[in-house]
């Protein structure tokens, strides 16, 4: 059976609706390029400049950090340059979450419907806006289940190599798609059909992703397993919000107005006898909330399969009602968009933000802004350190977002090299046996009491915009004579989270 004859039920596959789908991908696309220079960068593209490339490091495989570097070098060292992969993920997603509805036999409207409720809902702007490894994973949930949906209905079980060459490949960028595939193959325990467990296609997909994978797998083993460190001390530092958090996120992640359609997905999938092959991805997503709430790592995980699921409710959000009823879906994607920009996107002025309620909506938005600022009051903080000893002076940073900043602006002031404790900062080089004088920045400055023979606070971040992020009100300090040297200082100020 070709892609050409095949059929959902007894209808032939629809076409494509180039038209609105286009349109909708079209305009996602301005609008993300748009506003790509607006607030600043986000702390993970601060940390993600820093990194020098490499084949994993303790908190992430490499495609974030090498794409940020080369935004950097070959264009420029700006947001807007290191946010062109971001957009392309993002606009890609669209697509695929489209071609997801046609999939299942919607139309020109189920099409439209999909394209423009799943490419303005809040998390794909929000996150969209942004170079963070989420935002290069949008395709990816979406895409693996495009090729199992192929597999099933047209009955070609080819789409299960291609499927695990997506996997494979998505292992640079999170090792988040064994994931999916758990929750996945829990569905197909509970609903059936369990033959596909013991199918050599899929067995054949799973060789792919393995061989393509190996590279990042060696990489993992060879280092201890680094990923997993970064995973439980996730946990330690996320759980107890997370697993609090995820259940009321599932109403916001695409937006409360398009909850009824993701909703209408779910049921449909179990419901439609034409899509009984693949009822076992909405068992999967039962699954999948399971999962995410033991690991307790990152709210937004439910978020690939939420709009694979929204992408299966438009086929029947798009048959609803008559007359005016009609519209219903159509007036919810609209209303939806229209929030969604304004919370999601850096529309509102960077000097209005403080006093409205997005940087307490959107963390994204939250992290961008202020570290120009910071950087300066750091300067500030340095030029108080005598001359005689600021040749022997260094900056320590309790988090990557404070270093990362530094790195980028503090040329201008003349800053002395940045270090910091955090994550991968920590093997990046801690600071030389000559340094006898930190300015220590950030939280971790209540351990200079104990760390060095003599701290004192000398004064505070302030990003000036009443925005209350992780580095407001936090100290800057001038610390001197690391007690033991920095080699009995440095193991101290390491953290993973």
């Amino acid at each position: 059976m070709t892609a050409q004859t095949y059929s959902v039920g007894n209808r032939p596959l629809p076409p494509l609706a180039r038209t609105p789908v286009f349109a909708a991908m079209l305009a996602l696309a301005v609008a993300l390029t748009a506003v790509s220079d607006r607030y600043g960068y986000h702390r993970d593209e601060l940390y993600f400049r820093m990194l020098r490339p490499s084949w994993g490091y303790l908190d992430q495989p490499p495609l974030a950090p090498l794409l940020a570097r080369l935004s950097r070098e070959i264009l420029a060292d700006q947001p807007w340059a290191m946010r062109i992969p971001a957009t392309i993920a993002t606009v890609a997603s669209v697509l695929i979450v489209v071609l997801i509805t046609r999939e299942l036999g919607g139309g020109s409207r189920a099409q439209a419907l999909s394209a423009w409720g799943y490419g303005f809902a809040s998390l794909t702007l929000i996150i969209g806006h942004t170079l963070l490894t989420a935002t290069l994973d949008f395709p990816i949930w979406p895409a693996i289940v495009l090729c199992i949906i192929r597999a099933q209905l047209r009955a070609e079980p080819r789409w299960w190599l291609v499927c695990g060459a997506i996997v494979g490949l998505s292992t640079y960028n999170k090792l988040l798609a064994p994931v999916l595939l758990i929750a996945l193959a829990a569905g197909l325990i509970v609903l059936g059909p369990r033959h596909l467990l013991l199918s050599r296609w899929v067995a054949a997909g799973a060789v792919i992703a393995v061989l393509i994978a190996l590279p990042n797998l060696l990489y993992q083993a060879t280092n201890g397993w680094p990923q997993l460190s970064m995973g439980r001390a996730l946990a330690a530092h996320n759980g107890s919000s997370v697993r609090v958090q995820m259940w009321p996120f599932l109403l916001l992640i695409l937006g409360p107005p398009l909850v009824p359609i993701w909703v209408a997905g779910l049921i449909a999938l179990l419901r439609r006898g034409e899509w009984r092959p693949v009822r076992f991805i909405a068992a999967g997503f039962p699954a999948l909330l399971v999962l995410v709430f033991v690991m307790g790592s990152q709210f937004y995980y439910p978020f690939g399969l939420l709009a694979v699921l929204y992408a299966a409710g438009c086929v029947p959000a798009a048959e609803w009602g008559r007359g005016w009823l009609r519209q219903l879906p159509v007036a919810a994607v609209a209303l939806n968009a229209v929030v969604s920009i304004i919370l999601g996107l850096p529309v509102i002025p960077l000097s209005k933000l403080g006093a409205t309620p997005v940087p307490a909506i959107n963390q994204v938005a939250q992290d961008s802004v202020g570290w120009p600022a910071y950087v300066r009051e750091i300067a500030d903080v340095y030029a108080e350190v005598p001359t005689g000893t600021r040749a022997n002076a260094v900056i320590v940073a309790s988090n990557y977002g404070e270093a990362g900043a530094v790195a980028r602006y503090g040329r201008r002031y003349q800053l002395p090299a940045v270090y910091s404790g955090q994550n991968q900062l920590y093997y990046e080089g801690q600071p030389p046996a000559t340094a006898t004088v930190a300015v220590f920045v950030g939280g971790q400055e209540h351990d200079g009491a104990e760390l060095f023979g003599r701290c004192s606070v000398v004064a505070r971040l302030d990003n000036h915009l009443g925005v209350d992020n992780e580095e407001q009100g936090e100290p800057i300090a001038i610390c001197e004579r690391p007690i033991g040297g920095w080699r009995s200082v440095w193991p101290r100020l390491r953290h993973e989270d």
